[in-house]
């Protein structure tokens, strides 16, 4: 007879192997990490003896849950931000309170109290992108958990690097350190093709090829995503990150809600494994992948939570319950995701997602030993009926609940006995939890007070204010003014042509300013379009002074890139009213008497208002100013421009 550590009886086993053999009542030999062997109770029992034997009452003893994408440490944020859509929730919101908040200490805690979740949610392993991954790594492993832990690498400064060059450097530091880890599986995170440029992929693959680790990586999550690759690239997402080289490394790909049949395809012939994410897709309306075509194909699609802040929770069960849900009524299929080959997806089949098929995601010889008991007698799992073989997995995919996982273990210890966790003080992590909750509250009550606040939140706001002269006088025949400049001896720097496009929100304290998101159209001497640019604009007060002949001394403005759509700055700025202007803008560049001024000559479209000249010059003093706004009243007589028609109005303030 064998001598092995530990014996499990009494138990209706699921294996989830390939024959997805049952037992009942069946047995488990584990020594020390390894499962020994499994199989009917009686058989495991006349071929095995142990110091240490555990009855375990006819509870349920199957492979414990694997939890294929998650972003751990934002459990510290759950409900920071919901009911938006996913770029608003991500750049408005997330990403500002990380670059703020998000430390080596803000991550070990958010991980511990994310494995506390899990654990009692029978997850054993799980794949996490997120910051300070070590970190991640360190408290993962602590707790006695499974991860692939994956630093992220982006292409803006994220909370532990300025330039994506420190993100690949902490990337291969880390996963050179750990890559025999028993527990940690380290990787590396680009972190979607729209937030990484072709070369942050191609060295991210080359890393991962190089130690032969997973890369994991948001793949198709949203339509706007998609449409924006197609129209930026010629071409879907899954064949841009093809050209880039991803599919050379080993590939974990969340989300894939939106792929053609054609990415499908490729996905499932380099072996990339993908993440569905069922209550994160349906929470930010993502829309719903097309799984039981993957599934039909051939790929290993695990499930997902994704982050505590995007579903708000780590429960798989729940996961596993929607992730069935949605693709009957997606497809009009009531047999589509069918309970067992959802609890598939979420053993077996999502390791082999992660890569790590070989370690655990089943119950087999030579395994790590990754198991959960769960008791199906409470009245929710009330009557158990016997007659199909499958009864078991749609019991436990379609009534039970988290609460039904009674004890956990992973790689041969216990983490969870009788519902008690044996490696973390959950009171003591709450208790934390709601001090980071408190900063973080006082942090956006302060911002959502302020527009300038909020502007400075998303990132590449210039702060610095500058004072400008300007003078507007309205006009009927450009073009002989534009001769007139054009046949003098004034220097001409420079010309530019351009359409612009003006969306400006109100608000209704009037004291937060207005702001304005600009579309530039450059056009080239033939009126074609050569350039586009998008820039958001706070506009204080509109003038500070007044001088002689309605030349104005005017405080300029908050620049900020704008990089989201208007849709996106409507939703995050949340606008009392707006207004839109449209204009034909010829602007030229000018050294007058040794200082220089802009000389716009506009045609408003939208709303008609008329043509205009404008003429402007950047200032840093009061002297300063009015010398300069002595030269402005020169240029516009030269021009011959009449000020009985000069206006202090901006165009704004005229379209009533």
């Amino acid at each position: 007879m064998e001598i092995v550590d530990l014996i499990l009886f009494n138990a209706e086993i699921l294996t989830m192997d390939l024959d997805f053999h049952s037992y009942n009542p069946g047995a488990i030999a584990i020594s020390g990490a390894l499962i020994e062997a499994v199989g009917a109770e009686n058989e495991i029992l006349e071929k095995f003896d142990a110091a240490k034997k555990i009855d375990c009452g006819g509870k349920i003893l199957m492979p414990g849950l694997i939890n294929a994408h998650t972003h751990v440490p934002m459990t510290l944020l759950r409900g920071l931000a919901d009911d938006l859509r996913l770029d608003v929730w991500l750049m408005g919101y997330m990403m500002p309170v990380e670059r703020e908040y998000v430390s080596p200490d803000f991550v070990q805690l958010g991980t511990k109290l994310a494995c506390a979740e899990m654990i009692r949610s029978g997850v054993t392993s799980f794949a996490d992108m997120y910051y300070f991954e070590e970190e991640v790594a360190k408290a993962t492993a602590a707790v006695g958990m499974r991860a692939v832990c994956s630093q992220t690498v982006l292409k803006f400064p994220t909370p532990d690097a300025q330039f994506f060059e420190e993100s690949l450097e902490m990337s291969r530091d880390f996963i050179s350190r750990w890559k025999n880890h028993d527990l940690i599986i380290p990787s590396v995170a680009p972190h979607a093709p729209y937030t990484c440029t072709p070369e942050i992929l191609k060295s991210t693959a080359e890393l991962a090829i190089e130690y032969d680790v997973p890369l994991h990586i948001h793949i198709s999550e949203t339509a706007s995503e998609v449409e924006n690759m197609r129209r930026e690239n010629q071409m879907p997402v899954v064949p841009y990150v093809k050209k880039q080289n991803l599919f050379d490394a080993k590939v974990l790909a969340a989300h894939c809600v939106h792929l053609d049949e054609g990415e499908i395809h490729t996905l499932q012939h380099f072996g990339a494994g993908v993440a569905h994410n069922p209550s994160s897709n349906m929470k930010l309306a993502s829309g719903f992948a097309p799984v039981k075509r993957m599934l039909e194909i051939g790929l290993n699609v695990g499930i997902g939570t994704d982050g505590p802040s995007s579903n708000n929770d780590l429960d798989m069960f729940e996961e596993l319950r929607l992730a069935s849900f949605i693709q009957k009524g997606y497809t009009g299929d009531p047999t589509a995701l069918p309970a067992r080959t959802t609890l598939l997806m979420a053993t077996r089949l999502g390791a082999q997602a992660m890569h790590i098929g070989n370690l655990t995601g089943s119950l087999e010889h030579g395994k790590r030993a990754d198991l959960i008991l769960l008791d199906l007698t409470p009245l929710h799992n009330s009557p158990r009926f016997r007659h199909d073989p499958n009864g078991t997995y749609g019991q436990i995919v379609y009534a039970a609940k988290a609460t039904d996982v009674t004890d956990v273990m992973v790689n041969g210890k216990w983490l969870m006995v009788d519902r008690i966790l044996t490696s973390l003080d959950e009171p003591e992590l709450m208790i934390h939890a709601n001090e980071y909750a408190r900063k973080i509250d006082q942090f956006l009550i302060k911002r959502e007070s302020s527009v300038l606040s909020k502007l400075v939140a998303i990132g590449g706001t210039s702060e610095e204010e500058s004072f400008e002269i300007q003078a507007k006088v309205r006009i009927h025949h450009p073009e002989i003014m534009i001769k007139k400049l054009l046949d003098s001896d004034i220097e001409i720097i420079r010309k530019r042509h351009f359409r612009e496009f003006d969306l400006y929100f109100f608000f209704a304290d009037v004291d937060q300013g207005i702001l304005r998101y600009r579309e530039d159209e450059f056009l080239d001497e033939q009126g074609k379009i050569e350039q586009v640019r998008s820039r958001l604009t706070l506009i204080g007060p509109t003038s500070e002074d007044k001088f002689e002949q309605e030349v104005l001394l005017s405080r300029s403005r908050y620049l900020a890139p704008a990089t989201q759509s208007p849709r996106f700055y409507r939703e995050y700025f949340k606008p009392h009213l707006e207004k839109e202007i449209e204009k034909d803008r010829i602007r030229y560049l000018v050294r007058y008497k040794d200082v220089e001024f802009f000389i716009n000559f506009d045609e408003i479209k939208k709303p008609n208002l008329g043509c205009f000249l404008e003429v402007k010059s950047r200032t840093w003093s009061r002297q300063d100013a009015e010398m300069k706004s002595k030269l402005v009243t020169e240029l516009i007589e030269f021009l011959g421009a009449d000020f009985d028609e000069a206006t202090s109005e901006d165009y704004i303030e005229m379209v009533r």
